[in-house]
């Protein structure tokens, strides 16, 4: 869980997934690239993830054009092929403006 505290208000990318049962081992590596490259893209500020048959990830930014920026990211862009392609069944991407947070 991240939980660190950002400035309000932020953006949060919800990317809720279903994986095919075929994705292997090269999606496990790409997964691992992409979350080091995008810890040195500019206005990330975190993510959380949880997969069970259903997956998770929560990324957040400080920017709409922040987000845009990622998803242009040339490497980036290949894994989006890829996991049309050959890992995911289904996804769906929301971006939320988050303007309140409430925390225990």
């Amino acid at each position: 869980m991240d939980a660190t505290t950002h400035d309000l208000p932020y953006y949060a990318v919800i990317f809720t997934s279903i994986k095919r049962s075929e994705a292997g081992q090269d999606y496990i590596d790409m997964a691992r690239e992409m979350e080091e490259l995008v810890r040195n893209q500019p206005g990330y500020l975190g993510h959380e993830s949880a997969r069970d048959s259903l997956g998770i990830t929560v990324s957040y930014w400080e920017s709409l054009e922040a987000i845009a920026a990622w998803k242009k990211e040339a490497r980036h862009r290949q894994a989006q092929q890829q996991g049309r392609e050959k890992w995911y069944q289904q996804y769906i991407i929301r971006i939320c403006k988050v303007e309140k947070e409430y925390r225990f």
